[in-house]
C-alpha cells in the first residue's frame, strides 16, 4: 500500500489565540452581583448583623467582663452601638501602626450617645451628667457631630447606662459603624426668626424608622447626615445634606446634596438640583442610602464612601437611579438655597421668633464633664429653660430664656466654665479626641488645642477677626481640617534636637460655603509647612499677627491666604 505524506508547513510567526475578553474586577456592589470576595469588614457583617451584638453584651459579656468578649464583636460590631475599645495610656504616637489593635486597646471604651438634631431636654441632660459621674470618671465631650462622648467606660455597665439612656428616649444605636450615623441638625431648629420650615418631624421620623433597621445596618461605610433649614451644619461635608430653600412655586422645602466626606480623600457634596418637600425627606433619605448599600464599593475600605460612587457616576445618573429605581417618581427641579451674610454658629445672645433668647455658649474644644453639664442643668432651669441644644462645632445652646434673665444666665454659664461672650480663639478653635483616647490618633490634641487657646487669648485677646482653627490627631479629619481656615494634621515632625517629636502638617484657608461670597474649598498645603506641637502657638500667633497687618480692608483669613506669597504663612 502506499502511503502518502503530507507536509504542513507553519508560519514563521504564528497570531496568537484570540483571548476572551476580561472582565472588569467587581467593587463588591451588591447590585451588580459583586458579593465575593469579602474582605475582613465585610467578613465580619456577613457572619452576623452588628445589631445582634447587644443580647450578647447584655448577657454575656457585661457578666463575664472584658476577657470574654470575642475578638469580632470587639473590634467591629460593638461599634454598632457606639462603643469602640480606647488607647492604652503611655502608648506613643509613633507606635500607633506599628502594634497590633490588642497591643493598642484599653479595658475600657468610649461611648457616643446619638443627640440627633442636638436636641436635649433637660431631664435628658441630667441622665447623661450622671452616667458620665458615675461610669466615665467625668467625662462627657461635645463632638462635632453632636453627639456626647464619654470614655472609661467598663462592658460590665452597659446594661445599666443603656436602661437609664432610654429610659429618657437617647440611645447609642449605630452612633458608630457602617451604618447611619447621627443626623445632624441646626441647634435653633423651631426657635429661630429666619428658619421658614422646622425639619424636626423629619429628622425625628428618619431615626424612627430606621435607626437601628437591619435593612441599613451593612453599609459599605459610615453614612453621615445634615438636615437644616438654616446654613448652620457644614452640609458640604455629609454623604447626604438637606438644605432650606423656597421653590417658586411650591413653597419652602429642602435642596439636596449628596457626596461628601473628608478624611484622607476630601470632597465636597453636590447639589442634586433636586427640591424635597418635608414630608418626602424621610423616603428621599432611604433611597440615597439605598442606593449607597446596594451600590456602594465594598471590595476596598479606603473607597467604601458614597463620595466616590458619586464622583464615578456623575449626578445625572445617580438622580436618574434615585429616581427610578428607589423612589419610582420624578423628583421636582429646584432653586439653589440662599446663603447667608456671614457664618452662623448662634453663639451670643440671639432673640427667638417668640420673643424669648437663646443663649449659645463655648467649651474650649468641646471638653466638658458630667459635673459641669449638671450645674449647666441648674443654671437653665434656674432661668426658665427646660431646652439645651449642641451644635456641630462643639458648643451648646441655651433655649427659651426671658429678655430680662439672659445677663444673668450670661454670669452663670460663665461661672461654670462656658463662655457666651468668648474670644475669637474659644469661638473658632475645635479639636479631635486625640492620642488621650483614641486608638489611630498620632498626637494629643485636646489639651493642645486648650493651650493654644489659652496663649492666643493671652497674647491676642482683642483679635477681631473670625479665625476657625481645627486640630486633629490623625489624617481622618475627625474635625474637619480641610475646611478650616488653620487645618492642623497631626503627625511625627522632627524637632529641634534631630528627634521626632509631636507635631502637625498646617492647612490654610479651607473652608465651606456658609455664606454669601465664600468659595467652598480645602486648606492650602504648602510644601515642607509643619510646626512641632510646643512651636504651634507662637505659629499660630505669628500668623495671625501677618493677616492683621496685612489684609485689605474686609479681606477674611482664607482670601489672605490665597493672596499673599508663601514667605507669608511660613
Amino acid at each position: 500500500m502506499a502511503v502518502s505524506s503530507i507536509t504542513t508547513t507553519r508560519p514563521e510567526n504564528p497570531a496568537p489565540a484570540a483571548r476572551a475578553p476580561r472582565r472588569p474586577r467587581g467593587e463588591g456592589q451588591w447590585a451588580l452581583g459583586h458579593r465575593e470576595p469579602l474582605n475582613p469588614n465585610e467578613r465580619m457583617k456577613k457572619d452576623d448583623d452588628p445589631l445582634n451584638v447587644r443580647a450578647r453584651i447584655e448577657n454575656i459579656y457585661a457578666h463575664r467582663g472584658f476577657a470574654s468578649i470575642d475578638p469580632q464583636d470587639l473590634r467591629g460590631r460593638f461599634r454598632w452601638w457606639g462603643l469602640y475599645t480606647q488607647r492604652k495610656a503611655g502608648i506613643d504616637g509613633g507606635r500607633t501602626a506599628v502594634l497590633e489593635p490588642h497591643e493598642l486597646e484599653d479595658e475600657f471604651f468610649m461611648l457616643r450617645v446619638r443627640v440627633d438634631g442636638g436636641q436635649l431636654t433637660l431631664a435628658q441632660l441630667r441622665v447623661v451628667a450622671d452616667i458620665s459621674r458615675e461610669f466615665a470618671r467625668d467625662t462627657a465631650d461635645i463632638t462635632d457631630r453632636q453627639n456626647i462622648q464619654y470614655h472609661w467606660i467598663r462592658v460590665e455597665d452597659m446594661p445599666e447606662i443603656w436602661r437609664r439612656l432610654e429610659a429618657v428616649g437617647l440611645q447609642t444605636t449605630e452612633a458608630c459603624g457602617d451604618c447611619p450615623r447621627i443626623v445632624l441638625g441646626s441647634p435653633v431648629a423651631g426657635v429661630a426668626r429666619d428658619e421658614v420650615l422646622d425639619p424636626t418631624p423629619a429628622i425625628d421620623e428618619i431615626v424612627r424608622r430606621y435607626v437601628g433597621d437591619k435593612a441599613f445596618s451593612n453599609l459599605p461605610r459610615k453614612f453621615k447626615t445634615s438636615i437644616s433649614w438654616l446654613v448652620d451644619t457644614p452640609y458640604e461635608a455629609n454623604d447626604v445634606a438637606f438644605l432650606g430653600v423656597e421653590h417658586p412655586d411650591h413653597g419652602p422645602g429642602f435642596d439636596l446634596w449628596v457626596g461628601g466626606g473628608l478624611s484622607t480623600n476630601p470632597m465636597l457634596a453636590k447639589r442634586l438640583g433636586a427640591w424635597v418637600p418635608l414630608a418626602e425627606v424621610p423616603d428621599v433619605w432611604a433611597g440615597v442610602v439605598g442606593i449607597f448599600r446596594d451600590y456602594g464599593y465594598r471590595r476596598l475600605r479606603n473607597r467604601a464612601r458614597l463620595k466616590f460612587l458619586v464622583a464615578d457616576w456623575g449626578l445625572a445618573k445617580f438622580r436618574e437611579v434615585l429616581e427610578k429605581e428607589y423612589l419610582g417618581r420624578a423628583l421636582l427641579d429646584g432653586p439653589a438655597a440662599t446663603l447667608p451674610a456671614k457664618p452662623v454658629d448662634h453663639i451670643g445672645v440671639h432673640p427667638q421668633r417668640d420673643g424669648n433668647n437663646y443663649v449659645g455658649a463655648a467649651p474650649v474644644v468641646g471638653r466638658v464633664s458630667g459635673t459641669q453639664l449638671a450645674r449647666l442643668a441648674d443654671v437653665a432651669e434656674a432661668h426658665g429653660s427646660d431646652r439645651v441644644r449642641l451644635t456641630p462645632y462643639q458648643k451648646l445652646l441655651v433655649l427659651d430664656v426671658a429678655p430680662e434673665r439672659t445677663d444673668s444666665l450670661v454670669a452663670q454659664l460663665r461661672g461654670i466654665g462656658l463662655e457666651a461672650r468668648p474670644s475669637a480663639w474659644r469661638r473658632g478653635t475645635m479639636a479631635c479626641t486625640g492620642i488621650e483616647f483614641c486608638k489611630l490618633a498620632i498626637v494629643e490634641t485636646k489639651r493642645r488645642g486648650e493651650e493654644l487657646v489659652a496663649r492666643l487669648e493671652e497674647r491676642l485677646r482683642d483679635f477681631d477677626a473670625d479665625i476657625s482653627i481645627h486640630l486633629n490627631g490623625c489624617p481622618n479629619a475627625c474635625a474637619r481640617t480641610q475646611v478650616a481656615d488653620i487645618g492642623l494634621k497631626g503627625q511625627l515632625v522632627v524637632g529641634p534636637d534631630g528627634q521626632q517629636v509631636e507635631g502637625f502638617q498646617v492647612h490654610l484657608g479651607g473652608g465651606l460655603g456658609m455664606a454669601a461670597g465664600q468659595t467652598a474649598g480645602f486648606g492650602r498645603k504648602l510644601r515642607g509647612l509643619k510646626t512641632t506641637a510646643e512651636a504651634l502657638p507662637e505659629y499660630v500667633e505669628r500668623l495671625a499677627r501677618r493677616y492683621l497687618a496685612g489684609r485689605h480692608e474686609g479681606e477674611s483669613f482664607a482670601n489672605w491666604v490665597i493672596r499673599v506669597d508663601e514667605e507669608e504663612l511660613r
